[in-house]
């Protein structure tokens, strides 16, 4: 009998497998685990930047890290400073932006948060997210 955590970690296996020949590369953005100082610092030089709550887990984070690998590897984009945090290790992180999901998106620009969204996977809605700061 498959249970539901098994399939979801099948699809989330098979999300993963599919995106990393696509986003592998693709991407030259680099996406890096959060550190407050650094993402301070990024948000304070008014750069782009782009805080994405994910779980490795979770199809929908998959589905718009493969949207965003896409999106990313064309300007203006290709400028945004990507910080992921991690939804099942970093409460205190999540609670300091105010958001308690994951497949959150959140951007900053010229040192301020300009949008997110929670849970959308469209690629249309990913890039105008992205617009906003870029």
């Amino acid at each position: 009998m498959i249970t539901r955590r098994t399939a979801l970690a099948f699809l989330a296996a098979a999300a993963t497998a599919a995106t990393a020949g696509a986003a592998g590369a693709a991407s030259a953005v680099e996406r890096v685990p959060f550190d407050r100082a650094a993402f301070d610092a990024a948000v304070k030089a008014g750069g782009p930047v782009l805080v994405d709550v994910s779980a490795t887990w979770c199809v929908t984070c998959h589905a718009q890290e493969a949207v965003l690998a896409d999106l990313m590897q064309f300007p203006p984009y290709s400028a945004f400073k990507t910080f992921v945090v991690d939804y099942d290790t970093e409460k205190d992180v999540m609670r300091s932006f105010g958001t308690q999901q994951r497949s959150t998106l959140i951007v900053y620009k010229g040192g301020a948060e300009v949008g997110r969204l929670t849970g959308d996977t469209r690629a249309d809605v990913i890039e105008a997210l992205l617009a906003k700061a870029a």
